[in-house]
């Protein structure tokens, strides 16, 4: 049978070229006269601004509304009584026109001497010429010129009683002679002209208005703003202790304080863990070199016996790969707490991913007389790195198995959490962990009094909580049986988890 492959081996890769970089301290030095500053530069930020953008948006919605209220206003003035003006031609014109089929041109012209002699407000028109165009009854001396043939709607200037007044006109033909019907709108010219200055000042206030409101809009955006600025000035500056203040109004702005807060929260984490990596590789591998420098010193001492050579040479090789196993290990720790490895999600079964670790490890329990019992379910659906599921569940399992006494049980099972979310469980019979302990087990080189006689560096649950808070989740520690000697440890990585 062909050999299995190991499930928690990570995948391969090419080495990124190195960037391009200015040397530190180096600086850029502008290579045309078009980046030094002028006295422009202000109004042209000014301009470029989110603020002044808001503001200008603010001033153009305003100014629109205020357009279009003075067109409502109008339609339903001015145009009203053009509308109504019109109406009453159309049906004056249709009752002299029925008054022409029923009884002629006399008809039509007593019906028109009847309709001026009762306009008191003196704004009738009429006038019935005949074929010739000699005038047979009305208030107008002759035709006017503006007014073309039957059907055609004008406003003219007439003669009336030895005045020129304007008219809204409408004519018609009565077969061989011709009617013209108005209305004097002299007044209500005016009143459309008084109603035009009113909406012409009201557009001006309007406008002063909206420039005002859009400089009020924008000294209230810059206030909300500013202490976001003045954070990110200070973190910028290098004190990363600030954060954004909060006004309580729980407003997009408090909300937008928060996740730069959560962010910077974030930032500080990892630079603590920089740090402590910094200082954790400084003492705890300086001792594996010391180790493998000191070995290979005493071979070539001793470069006389062969045997002994090549022994040193292998402690020293052995040493060596563990060394490069822990920065392997935290190469994949700050890949997945810098998210790198999302490009690598995709839709993915677990059950056999744990399947396959559980037997991968089950070998080793068998050699110590331990067993690993599998409580999965059918199918575990979710989307995620396959290679680091595989990778913290195995840490979980190798972890399990150091501290399980020969002939002890751990057990891996898993189940669907709240929400599509997935949780995997793996524990185990050993002497547990103590709460002082469990709450510093995530970090990187950590290791309980407990464990530092046995084999490893403690990264173990560093990568399986940097994989956890990769994949939405996080990981818990607690008693596997609270209240029996020894309680066992239960480690659970919750993924998904909402």
């Amino acid at each position: 049978m062909a050999p299995r492959q190991n499930p928690l081996a990570p995948a391969g890769g090419r080495p990124s070229p190195p960037s391009r970089r200015q040397p530190h301290g180096a600086v850029s030095v502008p290579d045309s006269p078009l980046h030094r500053p002028n006295a422009w530069d202000p109004l042209v930020r000014f301009l470029r601004s989110a603020s002044f953008r808001f503001a200008l948006l603010f001033a153009g919605v305003f100014s629109f509304s205020a357009v279009l209220f003075a067109l409502v206003l109008w339609y339903a003035t001015a145009g009203s009584l053009d509308r109504q003006t019109d109406a009453a031609l159309r049906t004056d014109a249709f009752g002299l026109a029925e008054r022409w089929r029923e009884a002629g041109p006399n008809a039509v012209a007593e019906a028109i001497a009847e309709r001026l002699a009762a306009d008191v407000e003196n704004h009738a028109i009429y006038l019935l010429v005949d074929v010739a165009g000699r005038r047979l009854s009305g208030n107008l001396d002759r035709w006017p010129t503006e007014v073309g043939g039957a059907g055609d709607w004008a406003v003219a200037l007439v003669a009336r009683d030895g005045m020129q007044v304007e008219a809204r006109t409408y004519a018609i033909d009565l077969e061989s002679h011709r009617l013209l019907i108005g209305r004097d709108v002299e007044e209500k010219q005016r009143l459309r002209d008084l109603l035009a200055e009113g909406i012409a000042w009201s557009a001006a206030a309007a406008a002063v208005f909206a420039l005002l409101g859009a400089a009020v809009l924008r000294r209230a955006l810059e206030r909300q703003l500013r202490p976001a600025a003045q954070t990110a000035r200070a973190i910028a500056a290098g004190d990363l202790s600030r954060r954004v203040p909060s006004s309580g109004r729980d407003d997009e702005f408090d909300r937008l304080g928060e996740s730069m807060n959560a962010m910077l929260d974030r930032i500080d984490r990892l630079m603590a863990g920089i740090r402590g990596v910094s200082d954790s590789i400084a003492h705890d591998l300086r001792t594996p070199i010391a180790r493998a420098r000191a070995k290979l010193e005493e071979a070539l001492a001793d470069a006389g016996d062969a045997d002994a050579l090549r022994a040193a040479m292998e402690r020293g090789i052995n040493d060596l790969d563990n060394i490069t196993r822990v920065f392997e290990a935290l190469l994949r720790i700050a890949e997945a707490e810098a998210g790198a490895r999302r490009a690598a999600f995709a839709p993915i079964d677990l059950v056999p991913v744990l399947a396959d670790v559980a037997e991968f490890y089950g070998v080793v329990a068998e050699a110590r007389g331990q067993v690993i019992e599998t409580h999965l379910p059918d199918k575990l659906e979710l989307v995620g790195d396959r290679d680091l599921l595989a990778q913290a569940v195995g840490n979980l399992l190798d972890n399990a198995l150091k501290f399980t006494p020969p002939g002890g049980t751990v057990r891996l099972s898993a189940r669907a959490g709240a929400r599509e979310g997935v949780e995997v469980i793996v524990a185990d019979t050993g002497p547990g962990l103590p709460p002082e302990d469990r709450a510093r087990a995530g970090e990187r080189f950590f290791r309980a009094d407990a464990s530092r006689g046995t084999p490893g560096s403690g990264l173990g649950l560093s990568l399986v909580r940097a994989v956890a808070h990769l994949h939405g989740g996080d990981l818990l520690l607690r008693d596997a049986v609270p209240g029996r000697a020894p309680p066992g440890l239960q480690a659970s990585i919750r993924l998904g988890w909402t």
